[in-house]
């Protein structure tokens, strides 16, 4: 009598990584692991709680302290103050704290070797890259919006004592403030590539804020016109940079339209990405 073997069970995910119906099954499924993940893990929370507060409070701050200076500034610095962009004064620092989250959404799993049974899970591994990417980007835009929102109108309230507060509704002010959010959102999944590529947590950090914070300074040492002219293709919101471009209210010859800058912005993500895609397909976890 032959004995019948056993049906093994499959694989996780294993029977949705073949073509048709099936296959459009995968990406969904890693997509719920990943949020299963990201949300279980407490330094999500206290990276989110920090961009927001950051946001919002060092907006405040800086606010209130221009108010408290107003009648001692001269008349040029009254005729070029940009309300909108005072209240987004926190972005400086709060672009730190979501970059460093995006690193850590990958790198900790190097760190830990956890990265190792979810590619054994999921042997495809550009999928869990794009599910990472778009859990960890849809979590950082909700948040970062929410944040700019109340950074913009926790500085227009303070603003408003001196009658210098302007409106959501204002030219340009709604698109600055969505473009504040974006920016943020950007930054972090350019920590998410960078992390993918070097896949640790500080080389990782190191290269984030050197691009973002240090490269600008370095350019701004080069002579005229040089330093605009390499600044406003950097993903800074420094100065002529691109993130200064998307969320600056005040037309500048310096920089970018915020059009140009968004899709400049949107290059630098897809290029990390289509290098690090590359990366965690050839090397071993």
């Amino acid at each position: 009598m032959t004995a019948t073997p056993a049906p093994t069970a499959p694989a996780p995910f294993a029977t949705r990584e073949s073509g048709g119906r099936g296959g459009t099954l995968l990406l969904p499924a890693v997509m719920r692991s990943e949020w299963t993940k990201l949300r279980s893990v407490r330094s999500t929370i206290w990276s989110l709680f920090a961009t927001f507060v950051i946001t919002v409070g060092f907006g405040a701050l800086f606010c209130l302290a221009y108010v408290s200076r107003y009648d001692r500034l001269g008349l040029r610095e009254r005729l070029t103050f940009d309300p909108t962009a005072q209240s987004l004064r926190g972005i400086f620092l709060a672009q730190l704290a979501i970059g460093v989250l995006g690193v850590l959404v990958i790198s900790a799993e190097y760190a830990t070797g956890l990265i190792r049974p979810t590619l054994t899970a999921v042997p495809q591994r550009r999928t869990v890259l794009a599910a990472k990417a778009i859990v960890f980007g849809v979590v950082a835009l909700v948040v970062t919006e929410v944040g700019v929102f109340a950074a913009f109108a926790a500085g227009q309230a303070v603003l408003a004592g001196k009658n210098l507060g302007v409106g959501i509704g204002d030219p340009h002010v709604l698109r600055a403030v969505l473009g504040a959010g974006v920016y943020l959102t950007i930054i972090g999944l350019l920590g998410l590539a960078l992390a993918t590529i070097i896949r640790r947590t500080a080389g990782a950090i190191a290269t984030l804020v050197g691009l973002v914070l240090i490269a600008p300074l370095l350019a701004q040492a080069l002579p005229s016109p040089w330093n605009s002219d390499v600044t406003k293709f950097l993903p800074t919101g420094v100065s002529t940079g691109l993130g200064a471009a998307l969320f600056g209210v005040r037309p500048d010859s310096s920089r970018f339209s915020p059009g140009v800058a968004l899709l400049l912005l949107v290059a630098w993500v897809v290029v990390g990405f289509a290098v690090a895609a590359f990366t965690i397909s050839r090397r071993d976890a």
